[in-house]
């Protein structure tokens, strides 16, 4: 296997910060994607780099194995297990290697002297992979199929409605292979939820503020909203007061794999009072007053 500089596939520095990782990622996973480059094989090679080298500088403990050990990072934990058990071995600094010189070191550790590695042979499970995926609150209202490319690989899944943000759900057999007929590691996806409506989500419920203007309040009247599952008819009592809350029930986020369970959705009123008022206005309420 070719040795992979991470970090120039990124365009960073060995110094960048998460922040940093974060940030060329998404910029060059737009650049490459798929979607973006139909039929283009060098921009789909280039989009699987990314995405690989993403994998292992946005995962802290991973980062550190690659610092150390290059592309044999994944073995990371048997080759301190075999410097330990072999001292002599052991002496040879990691920091004398790189690259494919460090490669070639490693691989006479775990297979140049069988007599003294016979331990090489041991099965070990596969590096777990993390992902992340954004979605709108629109996009988890459904149940929804999406196609992910992992390491290189498509992986269908059904995402439930009503994911959390933040929460992280595990795809077992996913994650890096084993190593000498080891179990395949799991892929964990953590969604981020980005919230760009009108609505402010808290658990299963949904919140909105909406306008209405004096003389709906004051009278009274019907009104229509846009909730997530479609336009709703309301009825505004005559004397409805500014901050006045109604709760429209189940008309909230669907409960994580809970079919047709919903939360609620409370409307709270917010009275806009009339400007750029006539004569004549400014006079009928005059009028009004005096009569109070």
């Amino acid at each position: 296997m070719n040795y992979i500089d991470y970090y120039k596939v990124l365009g960073i520095s060995k110094n960048a910060t998460a922040k940093d990782i974060k940030k060329a990622y998404r910029k060059l996973a737009r650049k490459y994607h798929p979607d973006v480059n139909p039929n283009d094989k060098a921009a789909e090679k280039k989009f699987k780099e990314i995405n690989e080298a993403n994998e292992v500088l946005s995962n802290p403990e991973n980062r550190k194995k690659y610092d150390k050990y290059g592309k044999d990072w994944k073995h990371a934990e048997e080759f301190e297990k075999a410097r330990k058990q072999n001292p002599y071995q052991g002496q040879q600094s990691y920091s004398d290697f790189e690259g494919e010189d460090f490669s070639d070191f490693f691989s006479s550790m775990f297979g140049g002297r069988q007599q003294s590695y016979s331990k090489s042979s041991r099965k070990f499970r596969g590096q777990d992979y993390n992902a992340e995926l954004n979605l709108s609150l629109k996009d988890i209202y459904s149940s929804q199929k999406q196609t992910l490319t992992i390491n290189g690989k498509n992986i269908r899944l059904t995402i439930p409605a009503g994911v959390a943000n933040g929460q992280v759900i595990k795809i077992k057999g996913h994650g890096g292979k084993g190593v000498n007929g080891g179990p395949n590691g799991d892929l964990y996806i953590k969604f981020i939820i980005d919230n760009n409506s009108n609505f402010k989500r808290k658990g299963n419920d949904l919140y909105l503020d909406v306008t209405l203007d004096l003389y709906k309040a004051v009278l009274g009247g019907e009104m229509v909203i846009n909730t997530l599952s479609g336009k709703v008819k309301l009825k505004v009592k005559p004397e409805t007061q500014n901050g006045t809350k109604v709760k429209l029930k189940g008309k909230g986020m669907p409960i994580y794999k809970k079919e047709g369970q919903y939360g609620d959705l409370y409307i709270s009123y917010q009275i806009k009072l009339p400007t750029n008022l006539s004569s004549k206005e400014k006079e009928l309420f005059t009028e009004l007053s005096k009569l109070r």
